[in-house]
């Protein structure tokens, strides 16, 4: 499965709460369209999202669910992994960090209560190299960068964290999928480049709230008036 992704795009299916399209049919209507145009696999956040698309898109499926609002809160206990991979995710995504979780279990304990109860690959969400190693000594099958500039061990960068592809890529022996503030074709280009196994992209394909926020902002700064010379 890990093999037909490589050098593949990952297409993160996911809205916000409050949100028109925060609603599991709309996220499996996304989902068929990013199979469709070529995705080599789904992310998906939430039990009757993943279900629904496993129902309906034979991609291999990332599953997640976002739980609370504390440090940890990406599947930020096994009970919830169990979840996601009964759901019918493939792989689980959960928080990858060296932080302690709710539950009091090591991240260890953890990806092998996974592997052992559902047989689901795990991948690791990490926010630094330290953290990509450490989770792959744990036994993780996919280390992400997806939490690069959100837990304080690196600054959030405009765009993706291309340093910490490449040095991920380059210590690790695990497929390292690059992931987070993605925007462009180029962009993901260039996560392969420099050694990313993967590329997934969210808000960039599947938010249209923020992609319209986009273009307003850059209108409005073209309406600002300029001082006379």
């Amino acid at each position: 499965m890990i093999d037909s992704l490589r050098g593949g795009l990952i297409v993160s299916c996911q809205a916000y709460p409050g949100e028109p399209l925060r609603d599991p049919r709309a996220m499996s209507l996304i989902a068929m369209s990013a199979a469709a145009g070529g995705a080599a696999g789904i992310r998906a956040q939430g039990i009757e999202d993943i279900t629904l698309i496993r129902q309906l898109v034979a991609l291999p499926l990332i599953g997640l669910l976002k739980v609370g609002d504390g440090d940890v809160f990406i599947t930020p206990t096994l009970a919830h992994a169990i979840a996601v991979a009964e759901a019918g995710a493939d792989i689980v995504a959960i928080d990858g960090t060296r932080r302690d979780r709710p539950d009091g279990l090591t991240l260890a304990e953890t990806i092998r209560a996974i592997h052992e109860t559902t047989g689901a690959l795990v991948m690791a969400d990490a926010g630094s190299l330290e953290d990509g190693l450490s989770a792959q000594d744990a036994g993780a099958d996919i280390v992400g960068t997806t939490l690069s500039g959100y837990t304080g061990a690196r600054p959030r960068t405009i765009g993706p964290d291309l340093e910490l592809i490449s040095e991920m890529a380059a210590a690790l022996s695990v497929p390292v999928f690059a992931e987070g503030r993605i925007r462009t074709p180029a962009q993901a280009s260039e996560a392969l480049d420099r050694g990313a196994y993967a590329v997934v992209v969210g808000t960039a394909i599947t938010h249209p709230t923020s992609i319209t926020s986009w273009y307003v902002d850059a209108l409005r700064r073209e309406l600002v008036p300029t001082e006379p010379a």
